[in-house]
């Protein structure tokens, strides 16, 4: 009997991914040299877990049950390879990354026979790739001999030397006798310069294809004449444009998702997009002119630290016309949150709300961070954190771990179920509270933030300095140091939120202040009984004040008393 390996009893199980965000930095655009990628991992049910799956051997004949990722719904089996590579989060040992965003295109390109999706692709191919090229051909490579159960797909591809970007969507399917004639999928990939940054956020982004730059660009076959066959373009190979064939901009494309990328551009670019200032491009974000594209990639204003780039992923638009602090939406304490739907309407007109990068219902996010001047072993860093990228840290993880810190690990909670130890669960205590009072409670959670990113930085260079160290004498422990050391840093960050998460409670309770000492001690009322001094209420935004005086002011409106 056949051994069947179920590569999704690994992973936390979530339903729809469609709401990512990634960056994607190339070496050269990066202050240490280092390639990285972010994501973030939105899903209104997904429970943030750390996915860990250890470097194995297998034997012939052994299968791997696929059920979609996200959904569970059983699609088949496929063969399992004789030897797997040892995957932690998104990031394999040698220092693979891989990240998505989902943008669906058209939805008759749907292979109803498929069995492979976009998720459990990118775990197979974390378990059997080396570099990020490779990953491209198997990933693709797999979807074409299984076919691709999924819709489009913008994937990130790193390794410690290059970044690539690819937008992908399955063919549009032709059954015959139950069988998809058209299995697998047309994309193309195309390698972000060395010195450049690139951003996706559900749309497909690639316009034109280089097909003569073969060391730059790779992509299916069959990526215009299928297009062709299908209807949908009649021009030139040198015209055709993936994106405007395979996934026509609509409004909410724009507004929605490449907006989301002209915040981060106009971020990393320094108020410039390119050569040209950001608000050229606004028409674009905006929703208001599909045709004034954005370039897949740009150069940063400056080289760029792991803290910048983690800190693009918090962004709300803020400073920016689409700023989501300044209207009525946002309450009286600043929120940058819309609640879904995210859109409503008002006497038969629709509006939108707007969806940034950072977004309340984040799985998970991470930041991976390949060096190529170090062994693989001690070479990938996977900077991950749990729910809202805006009220959350990331903590580094070393990508040859041997495990998952505990308060990550899968079976700790889960959305259904609370756990005290849970990071998932504590992070989402101290979001829900800070979005009562957002505009207080923020500052500090973005500070306590910083200080443990900041500090995990400044101490990473002696964790490296030691593993190498480990790495020439002893090489078989290297894993365990920098697998025990990763545990021990992501329990001191659970400890130092729990306590953040009491310390919130205690000075923000019932919509008052405490008043503190110059020691971050609060203050008493002289007595020394532990009583409060008067606690300060700071009330509410005048742009709150003004827009109730509007709707309530003649019955609210405090009148001298008739004689």
């Amino acid at each position: 009997m056949k051994k069947v390996l179920c590569l999704f009893c690994l992973l936390a199980l979530v339903y729809n991914s469609f709401a990512c965000t990634n960056l994607l930095v190339s070496k050269g655009a990066s202050k240490d040299g280092s390639v990285m990628v972010s994501y973030a991992a939105d899903s209104h049910t997904r429970f943030g877990t750390l996915v860990y799956m250890p470097r194995g051997s297998h034997k012939p004949g052994e299968m791997i049950e696929i059920r979609e990722w996200g959904k569970e719904r059983f699609l088949g089996y496929i063969p399992q390879v004789p030897y797997t590579y040892n995957v932690i989060g998104n990031m394999n040992e040698h220092q693979v990354l891989i990240g998505e965003s989902t943008w669906g295109g058209r939805e008759e390109f749907r292979d109803t026979t498929a069995i492979l999706d976009y998720g459990s692709l990118i775990y197979i191919t974390l378990q059997r790739a080396k570099t990020a090229r490779e990953a491209i051909e198997i990933y693709t490579s797999l979807a074409d001999e299984y076919g691709y159960a999924s819709s489009g797909e913008s994937i990130s591809f790193a390794d410690k030397n290059e970044v690539w970007f690819m937008d992908i969507i399955a063919r549009k399917p032709k059954y015959e006798n139950g069988k998809n004639l058209n299995k697998g999928a047309v994309w193309v990939a195309i390698r972000i310069p060395d010195g450049y940054v690139s951003a996706h956020a559900n749309h497909s982004r690639i316009d034109k294809i280089p097909f003569n730059d073969t060391e730059n660009c790779m992509y299916a076959k069959d990526v215009v004449s299928f297009a062709r066959e299908a209807g949908l373009y009649e021009g030139t190979d040198e015209d055709f444009s993936f994106c405007d064939t395979y996934a026509p901009a609509d409004f909410s494309a724009l507004r929605a998702c490449e907006a989301r990328v002209w915040a981060a551009f106009n971020i990393l670019g320094g108020g410039m997009i390119g050569e040209k200032p950001a608000m050229d491009y606004f028409d674009f974000a905006s929703g208001a002119n599909a045709s004034n594209k954005m370039p897949l990639y740009i150069k940063p204003a400056h080289k760029l630290t792991v803290k910048e780039v983690a800190d693009v992923m918090r962004d709300h638009y803020e400073n920016t016309p689409l700023d989501m602090r300044k209207d009525i939406g946002a309450g009286g304490f600043e929120l940058p949150y819309r609640w879904r739907p995210s859109s409503f309407e008002v006497d038969s007109v629709r509006y939108t709300n707007e969806r940034a990068i950072a977004t309340q219902q984040t799985g998970f996010w991470i930041l991976g961070q390949a060096r190529n001047w170090l062994p693989d072993e001690i070479g990938g860093i996977l900077w991950f954190g749990v729910d809202d990228a805006a009220t959350s840290c990331l903590t580094p993880i070393y990508s040859s771990g041997l495990r998952a810190p505990k308060c990550f690990e899968k079976g700790n909670g889960h959305m259904t179920q609370y756990s005290p130890t849970s990071a998932f669960w504590l992070f989402n205590r101290v979001a829900q509270f800070a979005y009562l009072r957002y505009n207080l409670l923020a500052p500090e959670i973005q500070k306590a933030a910083a200080e443990h990113e900041l500090g995990a930085m400044k101490i990473i260079p002696t964790v490296d300095e030691e593993a190498l160290r480990i790495y020439r004498t002893k090489p078989g422990e290297v894993k365990e140091y920098l697998t025990a050391w990763s545990e021990k840093f992501a329990d001191r960050m659970f400890r130092k939120w729990k306590e953040l998460d009491e310390y919130l409670l205690v000075k923000y309770i019932d919509g008052n202040v405490k008043r503190q000492n110059q020691d971050g001690t609060f203050k008493d009322n002289g007595a020394g009984k532990n009583i409060p001094a008067n606690p300060i209420q700071p009330g509410y935004s005048e742009h709150w004040k003004r827009k109730v005086v509007e709707d309530a002011g003649e019955r609210l409106m405090v009148r001298p008393l008739e004689q």
